[in-house]
């Protein structure tokens, strides 16, 4: 059956799921999605998941199988790699991680014994839970000390990253943020990682995309190893993950990934991938990675124009952590507030932050979901100042309500993947 044939059967089998999907659909156009770590997936890649791929068990790497039948499993795996390495520039390459934080405890186990010292960002300065947060495996598996940002620039402070790892000595240096704004000096990293013989792990989960489109400077050169998502900037399908690393520690991290941590790789997903990865060697992509940076900059700028504060004074990615409580108590509010009137974003804590995670003095906001959907500079400046609108009248139900009618407008211009993102045939 073709797809519309299969959608028309589930409709009548099953009315309930058929509706949420369409409801979900709606949601999506209608909104203003700045939500920095999503995006919606490229459909060149996505058309793969669940197709003919997804019926194949493939435990085991490419000529080395445990089952039979995997001859062309093996070569949509073998593409998938050599187009990821020809993207980096990379000496190996592994797509079978089902996510980036999955990819990343493989790693760990792959060139660390538990109790062994790591040095990552911390958390709540931007850092991410997959590299030593307390409740996390690796935190719980491995002594994490942590480095933050410099209170007064709330930018990677490299006199105590270098301070901390000569005084601890770690095994390994993780340099890889969730809410971080800036560029990150990758270079200065790799020396100090060098000097107390760690290994340097780079989790490129959010600026990937921005990385493989050329619009950023690429860890690749100077990590031991890196690891990423699919999706955010990738503007890939979710549930993937990749490793890309020297050579000498293959094998190592194949071995800690299966099997030692997953089963058979998911191979409709690894075909997406596939597609995904030459996707992003069009000149659309290079155009769409520097668009989102430069959206990412207007929106951050509307929010400033609205007595807003920027975190790290503003933003060189995709991504911007805004301050609200000089307009709003807490960043739950304004994430309530602004979800109230169609624009989706997620609260976050700030470094230094006085109140609790759970409320935080902060919003992280970003580009890539309306890139994607064909927003440029003029609306992503407009977006941040209604940002900032409905945060300074957040107890005015009519100003909210203009507010409202504002977004909707804007959204339904849109569709939810702009055309002149679709890369050309050849």
């Amino acid at each position: 059956m073709e797809r519309e044939e299969i959608m028309n059967v589930l409709g009548k089998f099953d009315l309930e799921m058929t509706m949420l999907a369409k409801q979900e659909e709606e949601r999506q156009r209608s909104t203003i999605n700045i939500i920095a770590s999503e995006n919606f997936a490229s459909p060149l890649s996505t058309c793969l998941e669940g197709g003919i791929w997804a019926n194949k068990n493939a435990e085991g790497y490419p000529g080395k199988r445990f089952v039979a039948g995997c001859e062309l499993v093996d070569r949509v795996e073998n593409l998938a790699i050599e187009r990821l390495k020809e993207l980096f520039q990379c000496e190996y390459a592994n797509v079978q991680a089902m996510s980036a934080t999955v990819g990343n405890v493989a790693i760990m186990n792959a060139v660390l014994k538990p109790g062994d010292t790591i040095l990552s960002m911390e958390l709540s300065h931007g850092g991410h839970l997959s590299h030593g947060a307390s409740f996390h495996y690796s935190g719980k598996t491995f002594n994490a000390i942590h480095y933050g940002v410099n209170r007064e620039t709330e930018q990677i402070d490299m006199d105590e990253v270098r301070r901390l790892a000569i005084e601890h000595k770690p095994k390994m240096i993780i340099c890889g943020t969730s809410s971080y704004p800036r560029l990150i000096d990758y270079a200065a990293f790799s020396e100090i990682a060098k000097s107390v013989g760690a290994v340097f792990f780079v989790d490129l989960a959010h600026n990937v995309g921005l990385v493989a489109a050329g619009a950023i400077p690429s860890p690749v050169p100077y990590a031991d190893i890196v690891s990423s998502s699919t999706h955010k900037t990738f503007r890939g399908p979710r549930g993937g993950g990749i490793i890309l690393c020297k050579k000498e520690l293959a094998g190592k991290i194949d071995r800690a990934l299966f099997p030692g941590l997953q089963g058979a790789a998911k191979m409709d997903m690894i075909a997406a991938r596939a597609v995904l990865f030459k996707e992003c060697m069009t000149k659309e992509f290079k155009r769409y990675g520097k668009q989102v940076i430069a959206n990412a900059v207007a929106l951050a700028n509307g929010c400033l124009a609205e007595g807003l504060r920027l975190v790290a004074g503003g933003t060189e990615t995709h991504l911007v952590v805004v301050d609200v409580t000089n307009l709003i108590p807490t960043g739950k509010q304004a994430e309530e507030v602004l979800a109230s009137i169609g624009i989706i974003c997620n609260k976050n804590g700030i470094p230094f932050d006085s109140q609790p995670l759970t409320l935080a003095s902060g919003i992280r906001i970003g580009s890539p979901f309306m890139t994607t959907r064909g927003m440029k500079e003029k609306e992503m400046f407009q977006v941040g100042t209604l940002v900032g609108q409905a945060l300074r009248y957040y107890n005015d139900a009519g100003v909210l309500d203009n507010i409202r009618k504002k977004v909707a407008d804007l959204a339904a211009r849109y569709p939810l993947f702009a055309d002149e993102w679709m890369p050309k045939a050849n």
